[in-house]
């Protein structure tokens, strides 16, 4: 069943979907008892069996990988045995053999898969030159794949074979230029092949097996891995050992991937995940891995000790300078104060681009701030300076707080022989796949590539403005009729008293997950927070950084003792008061030693109203169904309050009435339905008009439109609009109860979009205040109305 959340979202309202609870059987209990003892395995049982796991066998090698049965590596028809041989060939020949990567997490660990897997057969004799080598594209100043930079590169090297890992399958045009140029090339990759079959030695790429095959979500590391492993198969020198100690590099590229973690993706993450715990123990096996582990305060035997804290950390490295190699020598460097050395400057790294991603985030958001959304099906940006490597980064935490598929792109400086250039990224949101979106403006782009919800692209600046209006005019066309409605689904019914020690044990059980196996979202109905707090993340040498974090403490009537919580980017005051319903995931502070509830959603309590109905026979609750007149006149006519309060105050003289009066009051006003940017978006349209008409308005007028206090607090949020409007071009000014609104002259305009942030904090602040009176509790007025009375 479906329930609609009381509050709307930025632009659309929000459905919570709550499943079914199934009855599994009961030997699947008992089969999660024996793998979590203590476990009761209810809820372990219902989301697996909701989720199709209904076969014992088939559960079996789910839960426990030691009973899974891993596959060949030659199951590419034929392509492993090409690249084996190929590579062989290599070796009896002394040729010099190149690895072509790429800068993101599964790219790096992939070219680290190779170039540790290989170096052992390509390490050179003593006085012999450096018959291996890698290649990694910056990201500032190239693209993912093979460049013609790179391949001159390799060449002067004296380049004979070049293998890729995680790129090159649609390549084809580069690499006939690099058979040209007497290198040939051996492509391992996962992403969408081609339509017809590059030049290559051998392609090793998932995507050529069949959906169902155990090997089809295999990402790029994990295609490196399966490359080493054929190798070994058909060594005599190969110790076992040596795959083992590379599987910790496996889990953090598949892992940081974001692949679907089944078949044998799901096994490589779980052994990955296993040998990678052992890394806290023994770190001189793998010190910049051990040390990434200490920094981030994980040890190592979860998925999220990998994407958020080993992945980002690798990624920041790219974004921030560009050049990631340093990342492939602090994975497989066996020095250790070397890899200190490295992980402290990745560090350093990571906290500049925590900072750069806050500070672009704010700049959007003050643009947006100056537009009318509501014509937008997509948000398309652009300005010049921006920080290209964390564009995707925003760009998906803008989708996400506007519900929209949003577009970031930064401007480059025109060359004396080039045109300015446009790059940046897209991140869709809502399951709308943005891929066929972006082809659809293929004519207008120097290139583009990616998948549905997530792509990069680049473009002259003379198609920018044309771009923008492509994307909408082709969303809007592919959306028409579609409903627009974000969902977020529950997995699991819980009380606060469930959480805990045994209920993580008995859900770790589903780890890793990921694509396809999601991390359960977990329900909990009609509880509140206590103790709210909110402060700034610090970095590891203790400054701050501009990253809020909110805490509390989770209550219900199930337990006395509260349980901690956390959400991450918000303020406490965005934690509603009163009853609540709440949606997250349970999970375990490594750093405070203690299990918390990681909180995703929040909304008032579906029902509380009438559950707090029968506590108060003289105040009725008609906000959300008024009776119809005829039942009305059979009653006492009550005191009937029409008007939404702003502050506790508000109320009072309504009780005042009824209780004089000797009459019950009846909240009869509707919740307000706006939200800070429609609210703002209504402002700005009024302020036109006034500018335009010349015509002054009332104080209480301007409130009642937009349905905000503005006198509120000594006139605090006047002044914040008056400053926001004012760095929009507008003046106003004020006599008595009347506003006029008039232009700036252009040569006396100050810009100032520092003060539209100002005003929109406040008046999101406002209006969550305002959200709580308007579905405040009938108990809670009561008990406000017993101290007024006193």
């Amino acid at each position: 069943m479906a329930q609609p959340e009381n509050l709307s979202s930025e632009n659309q309202p929000i459905i919570w979907e709550i499943p079914p609870e199934p009855s599994p059987p009961q030997w699947l209990r008992e089969m999660i008892r024996g793998y979590s003892p203590g476990a009761n395995g209810r809820f372990a049982a219902q989301l697996l069996w909701q989720r199709g796991w209904q076969d014992r066998d088939a559960l079996t090698k789910f839960l426990d990988f030691t009973q899974y049965s891993p596959s060949e590596p030659f199951s590419f028809y034929g392509e492993m045995r090409l690249a084996c041989d190929r590579i062989n060939l290599a070796l009896a020949n002394n040729e010099k053999v190149a690895i072509w990567g790429d800068f993101d997490a599964d790219g790096i660990t992939a070219t680290a898969v190779l170039w540790e897997g290989l170096s052992h057969w390509f390490e050179p004799a003593a006085g012999e030159q450096q018959r291996l080598t890698y290649y990694i594209p910056n990201r500032l100043t190239e693209s993912h794949g093979l460049s013609l930079t790179g391949l001159q590169k390799l060449q002067d090297w004296g380049a004979n074979l070049i293998i890729t890992c995680d790129t090159g399958s649609t390549e084809t045009e580069l690499i006939e230029v690099a058979n040209s140029m007497g290198m040939e090339v051996i492509v391992t990759d996962h992403h969408s092949l081609a339509e017809q079959r590059p030049s290559v030695v051998a392609l090793i790429n998932p995507r050529s097996l069949e959906p169902e095959h155990p090997l089809a979500d295999l990402s790029g590391v994990a295609v490196a891995y399966k490359l080493i492993e054929a190798l070994h198969q058909g060594a005599t020198d190969a110790p076992a050992e040596r795959l083992t100690q590379l599987l910790p590099l496996v889990a953090i590229g598949l892992i940081a991937d974001l692949v679907a973690l089944r078949g044998d993706c799901r096994y490589l993450a779980q052994v990955g995940l296993r040998e990678l715990q052992k890394l806290t123990r023994s770190p001189n096996q793998r010190p910049g891995v051990a040390y990434l582990l200490e920094r981030c305060k994980r040890t190592g035997d979860r998925p999220t000790d990998i994407s958020f804290g080993i992945g980002p950390r690798i990624n920041a490295v790219s974004r921030i300078l560009g050049d990631a190699s340093l990342c492939v020598e602090l994975l497989t460097s066996r020095d250790s104060k070397r890899c200190k050395a490295l992980v402290d400057q990745v560090e350093l790294l990571n906290t500049r681009r925590k900072a750069l991603q806050r500070s672009l985030e704010e700049q959007v958001k003050r643009k947006l701030a100056t537009m009318d959304l509501s014509t937008l099906g997509a948000i398309v940006l652009w300005e010049r300076g921006w920080p290209v490597g964390v564009l995707g980064l925003v760009a998906s935490q803008i989708a996400r707080a506007y519900d929209k598929p949003t577009v970031l792109l930064s401007l480059e400086e025109a060359g004396a022989e080039t045109e300015a250039i446009a790059r940046g990224s897209a991140r869709s949101v809502n399951d709308i796949n943005f891929y066929p979106i972006l082809e659809s403006q293929r004519h207008l782009l120097n290139s583009f590539g990616g998948h549905p919800f997530a792509a990069g692209m680049s473009l002259p600046e003379q198609n920018l403005e044309l771009f923008a209006q492509g994307i909408n005019q082709a969303l809007r066309a592919q959306l028409f009729s579609q409903n627009l409605s974000k969902t977020i689904s529950a997995d699991l019914v819980v009380t606060v008293a469930d959480l805990g020690q045994p209920l993580f044990r008995e859900l770790k059980l589903l780890e890793p997950c990921g694509m396809g196996n999601p991390v359960p979202k977990l329900l909990i109905q009609n509880c509140r927070f206590e103790n709210p707090a909110n402060f700034n993340i610090k970095d590891w040498r203790g400054g701050k950084i501009r990253y809020i974090k909110s805490i509390f403490e989770l209550k219900d009537n199930s337990s006395t003792d509260p349980f901690p919580g956390i959400w991450w980017g918000h303020y406490r005051d965005e934690l509603i008061e009163g009853p609540v319903d709440v949606m997250g995931e349970l999970d375990f502070n490594t750093h405070k030693k203690q299990y918390e509830f990681r909180l995703e959603a929040v909304r008032p309590a579906a029902g509380r109203v009438q559950a707090s109905q029968a506590q108060v026979d003289w105040i009725w609750d008609w906000r959300r169904q008024r009776p119809e007149r005829s039942s009305e006149s059979s009653e006492v006519s009550p005191v009937l309050m029409e008007s939404s309060p702003r502050q506790w105050i508000d109320f009072a003289p309504w009780i005042e009435q009824a209780k004089g009066s000797d009459r019950p009051l009846a909240l009869a006003y509707e919740a307000a339905q706006a939200d800070a940017q429609t609210t703002w978006e209504m402002l700005l349209g009024i302020a036109k008009y006034l500018s335009r008409t010349g015509e002054p308005v009332a104080i209480a007028r301007l409130e009642e439109r937009l349905g905000i206090d503005l006198r509120r607090d000594k006139g605090r949020l006047m002044e914040l609009m008056e400053g926001a409007i004012a760095a929009l071009g507008f003046e106003l000014s004020r006599q008595g109860e009347q506003i006029n609104i008039g232009l700036i002259e252009p040569g006396s305009r100050v810009t100032d979009d520092g003060a539209i942030t100002l005003f929109l904090t406040a008046l999101q602040e406002v209006m969550f205040q305002q959200r709580y009176f308007e579905q405040v509790p009938v108990t809670a007025v009561a008990q406000r109305a017993q101290d007024w009375l006193m």
